[in-house]
């Protein structure tokens, strides 16, 4: 209980840090923009905002300005039961990808920062 207490207080403060820090996004075109912000619909961050991965990847989607969903699994039990039963386990960083009718879920955060990069960078 204390442990979690702890590590929920540390990770309030690196988040609160990360948002004080993070810098301008990219500037992009209204129509370039547009864009992105169509293609973001097919995207969704399942998260915790405490996380020092996820914050990570936030970071990352903030430097790219993209407008991609957050859902945070610890406060909506229904998105960690999706999460589990569709992407097969409790896991966070996971970046939900639909494209052309499939669905593809990325786990880890250097992966989703990559993926992020190359698609949007």
């Amino acid at each position: 209980m204390l442990v979690n207490l702890i590590r929920e207080g540390l990770g309030q403060i690196i988040a609160a840090i990360s948002v004080l820090t993070q810098g301008k996004p990219i500037a992009r075109s209204q129509e370039q923009q547009a864009q992105v912000t169509a293609a973001c619909k097919n995207l969704s961050l399942y998260q915790f905002y405490a996380c020092p991965f996820c914050i990570k990847v936030r970071r990352k989607m903030h430097q790219l300005n993209l407008p991609i969903e957050f859902r945070d699994i610890k406060k909506n039990p229904e998105l960690r039961s999706e999460l589990e039963d569709n992407g097969g386990r409790v896991k966070v960083p996971c970046l939900r990808i639909e494209e052309n009718g499939d669905v593809q879920w990325m786990y880890e955060s250097n992966d989703i920062i990559a993926y992020l990069q190359q698609r949007f960078g």
